[in-house]
């Protein structure tokens, strides 16, 4: 690898490889022999702690570009949600995912540029952002996450947001996709969505509105909000700098991977 085996450990690296595309050069005028897949890989968890994201000329990752059109090319081939639940099968197997109970929330991110999914949020004044809908098992590690405008009521992202959740393999039996129980603050309160979440065979447990705090609910949902804080460790994505969705749901994606691995390796 070279320098930089900190960035991409060879644990990630031998579950991440399998997955990326390959690319057959042209045999004639192959033109500039392209950057090992490794480096650039390690180039974009460097963006991950990089305010706007691109590795700076002279790192040894390639420039920002070169990364971006990985990082594009990618998630377009699916190789982050696959990752994601290469990884979420390993802990179901090792009997670390907490099925008992699973926690939703959101968190505003505020957006440099316009973009899709972007929209003024009244919870953060106005500002034109984005939100981070996330989903937890009961440990806290993140099962979702979907992209959407600041201006989108939480409880509209609910459905959804279940629904993003990949079969989890690693068990004998079915895939797993449901916890028994979904756990939410007062923002997802509305008696249609609890009947269509009921329609999917659990029963949640959602706070209603007016409710004082300290209730009770909040000795179950604290898990996610520690997840988040971990996401906001990273801080390409405390700002979001891309006009793309899709990239900044990549970045996204890959920041799920990154917590999960940790989780698999803390149990190791």
């Amino acid at each position: 690898m070279g320098a930089f085996p900190w960035i991409v450990s060879d644990e990630l690296w031998e579950r991440i490889e399998p997955l990326l595309p390959r690319k057959e050069r042209r045999f004639r005028y192959p033109g500039r022999k392209p950057l090992p897949d490794r480096q650039v890989l390690c180039g974009m968890r460097a963006a991950h702690g990089h305010p706007v994201g691109v590795p700076a000329q002279g790192t040894g990752f390639g420039s920002g570009m070169t990364c971006w059109r990985r990082l594009r090319d990618w998630n377009e081939a699916g190789v982050w949600q696959r990752l994601h639940e290469v990884l979420l099968a390993e802990l179901n197997a090792a009997g670390r995912l907490d099925w008992s109970r699973c926690v939703v929330d959101s968190s505003h991110t505020q957006g440099a540029r316009r973009g899709s999914h972007t929209g003024p949020s009244p919870g953060a004044r106005g500002r034109t952002g984005s939100k981070h809908h996330l989903i937890t098992d009961g440990r806290g590690t993140p099962l979702a996450v979907i992209l959407a405008g600041g201006n989108r009521n939480d409880v509209t992202q609910l459905l959804p947001l279940l629904d993003a959740v990949p079969p989890i393999q690693g068990r004998v039996g079915r895939p797993r996709r449901r916890a028994v129980t979904p756990y939410a603050d007062p923002g997802y309160d509305h008696d249609l969505f609890r009947k269509q979440v009921r329609a999917r065979g659990v029963v949640p447990a959602i706070a209603r509105r007016g409710t004082r705090r300290g209730s009770g609910l909040g000795v179950c949902r604290w898990v996610v909000e520690r997840t988040f804080v971990w996401l906001r460790g990273l801080r390409r994505l405390r700002v979001r700098w891309e006009r793309r969705a899709d990239i900044h749901q990549a970045f996204l994606t890959l920041a799920c991977c990154l917590i999960t691995h940790r989780q698999l390796k803390s149990f190791c």
